[in-house]
């Protein structure tokens, strides 16, 4: 009888085993399939979906305009780039501050933001919540999951997002801070009530300079907020 419970502790704990090592396993090919991205480029398209009653103009400007994010490391750097303007955000996660920089022909202007004032930037989007769907898409080769981010305010926005790939700045977007992915496609609407989306085009993997990052010190004239 005690020889045939040691048996029964045997297969029991050859069970246990097992199981251990069938999560771990699972475990390690989940995280496989995750890429914590720390250097990346990414080039988005840009559309106007929905100008109905919107300023015509900047209506025409967007729809000749197109978006690159910069990521390395605890840095990012977002360019718009239209044929009235140019706007550069570089965004420094480690002190949560950003620099906006704009030029508008020969005019150039700087604007620095602490980290307070870079939340109460974006405290429109405090609070909001994602809501998660079934739906997907590819995207710039990335399969995509949907999710719909809801404001306080009432108001919504569709996006798409890779699981494959985790950007380690989420925030050069601040509605992006809880996707739990990189966004590849979104809609947003600006003040003018123009509705934009911008669908990525290519994602590359290739290091980012350094200089992409570096604040200018001359050429530009200071805006305080």
């Amino acid at each position: 009888m005690g020889n045939i419970y040691v048996i029964m502790n045997k297969k029991i704990s050859m069970q246990k085993i097992i199981l251990i090592v069938f999560i771990v396993c699972a475990s390690i090919s989940s995280y496989a399939q995750q890429r914590v991205l720390a250097e990346c480029t990414i080039t988005y398209n840009i559309t106007v979906t929905d100008s109905t009653n919107a300023d015509k103009d900047l209506a025409v400007s967007l729809k000749s305009s197109y978006k690159t994010v910069f990521i390395k490391g605890n840095d990012s750097r977002t360019d718009l780039i239209s044929p009235a303007f140019i706007q550069s955000v570089i965004y420094d996660k480690t002190t949560g501050k950003a620099t906006i920089l704009r030029e508008f022909g020969s005019n150039k202007f700087i604007t620095k933001l602490t980290n307070t004032q870079w939340n109460k930037e974006n405290s429109k989007y405090e609070n909001a919540t994602l809501q998660f769907l079934d739906e997907t898409k590819t995207i710039a080769g990335y399969i995509c999951k949907k999710c719909i981010l809801k404001l306080t305010d009432g108001s919504t926005f569709n996006m798409y997002y890779t699981t494959t790939i985790i950007p380690s700045v989420r925030e050069f977007e601040y509605q992006f801070k809880d996707v739990p992915g990189l966004v590849l496609e979104y809609e947003s609407v600006e003040t003018k009530g123009i509705k934009i989306k911008y669908v990525a085009n290519k994602v590359n993997l290739s290091p980012v300079p350094i200089g992409k990052f570096v604040i200018p010190t001359t050429g530009y004239r200071i805006l305080n907020k």
